[in-house]
């Protein structure tokens, strides 16, 4: 019996996000790769046929739609094997800290082209000597009248070149409790001060546009201000959990696809004389990799419907998370194993999804944190 309980129009959403990735994207993926990024005109094509802030509500310019239109979405993705394209993060991570914590003035400002996709979302928390520690971040907004002065660099920034609308986090420096001086504001590209720098050369996700950012006497109205004063720590945290999710879906949806690709291959791929998928010890791997999948696509599953419900699942999206991304790692390996030679070569697409799968369980809090996280609440 299934979990999650799709309606016809999901079904539908469904069937229209493939047909769109078949014509729009998949043809395009080694162009992108190459160049190192996406470009714009893809995002706007996804705001034109609905599939961007999917949850938005419809004054703003959304669907008003719940949290599975999301998971479709995900999940049908990461089934192209291309990572390049950061939807969730802007649908389901970045504009849902504005549309939950922003003033009424702010959504009617951002919302509408986030939802059209001519403005591209990012969110900058990470900088260079703070990953995972947002209490220990040092960029500042320094109280100015009825502004704030930003100063202080961004790096490893999902989105970094292509956002035209970012949510960055700041400490007030006359607050000594670093937990009641952080802050978040909205900052749009172009603001005086606020420049992007080089994009950074990854391992994986090549056409991802991950920048540093630079911030220089800044000026920022107060009125973009996400939320109360000092409360910027707790938002981070509210908002962690369905980020948390979301990297927990991709992980499974990637592990399964990489599965399908590589099964077909092993049946056709012979060896001493056979199929390499009639060698015991193929059938066993296989076997051990679906069943991970299996068991990661039941638990996670279960997380969707409880996130749905409104319940706090901290302490499961961190084993899921960590656990998920694992088990995708050890997939996306033994997929290229059973490959042999050729999984070693770019023209098949399990090389790329190899190295693309590495850096899940570092970004959203490594999975050393994840752990850290679970231990506490388990009082250890």
């Amino acid at each position: 019996m299934d979990i999650i309980p799709y309606t016809e129009e999901h079904r539908i959403f469904r069937e229209s996000l493939k047909k769109f990735f078949e014509k729009e994207i998949i043809p395009h993926v080694e162009e992108w790769e190459e160049a190192g990024i996406v470009p714009k005109e893809a995002w706007l094509k996804m705001g034109e046929q609905g599939f961007l802030c999917m949850d938005v509500p419809e004054e703003y310019g959304g669907l008003g739609a719940d949290f599975l239109y999301s998971v479709v979405l995900m999940e049908e993705l990461a089934r192209t094997g291309f990572s390049g394209l950061a939807v969730p993060l802007h649908n389901d991570i970045v504009v849902p800290y504005i549309s939950k914590y922003g003033s009424e003035e702010l959504k009617r400002k951002y919302l509408p082209g986030c939802v059209s996709g001519e403005l591209i979302s990012a969110v900058a928390m990470t900088e260079p000597n703070t990953g995972s520690d947002l209490a220990a971040i040092r960029t500042t907004a320094a109280d100015d009248g009825d502004h704030v002065v930003i100063n202080g660099q961004k790096t490893f920034i999902s989105n970094g070149i292509n956002c035209g609308v970012l949510v960055l986090a700041a400490k007030d420096p006359s607050v000594d409790n670093p937990y009641n001086a952080i802050d978040l504001y909205v900052v749009e590209a172009g603001t005086p001060g606020f420049e992007k720098g080089k994009q950074i050369k990854k391992v994986g996700w090549h056409s991802q546009d991950t920048a540093e950012l630079y911030f220089t006497d800044c000026r920022v109205p107060k009125a973009n201000r996400l939320g109360e004063k000092g409360s910027g720590f707790m938002i981070l945290m509210d908002k962690l959990q369905p980020e948390r999710l979301v990297c927990a879906i991709g992980a499974v949806a990637a592990a399964e696809w990489m599965l399908e690709i590589t099964i077909p291959y092993c049946k056709e791929r012979t060896a001493f004389g056979k199929p390499i998928s009639k060698f015991q010890n193929s059938q066993f791997r296989i076997v051990e990799m679906a069943t991970e999948i299996k068991l990661g696509r039941t638990f996670v599953e279960k997380l969707i419907m409880d996130h749905m419900e409104g319940e706090k699942i901290v302490v499961e999206v961190s084993m899921a998370k960590y656990w998920t991304t694992d088990m995708a790692m050890r997939v996306a390996d033994g997929c290229v194993q059973l490959h042999g030679g050729y999984g070693y070569c770019e023209e098949y697409p399990i090389a790329r999804a190899w190295r693309d799968a590495r850096v899940m369980s570092i970004f959203a809090g490594t999975n050393e944190i994840m752990k850290n996280i679970v231990a506490k609440f388990m009082g250890l």
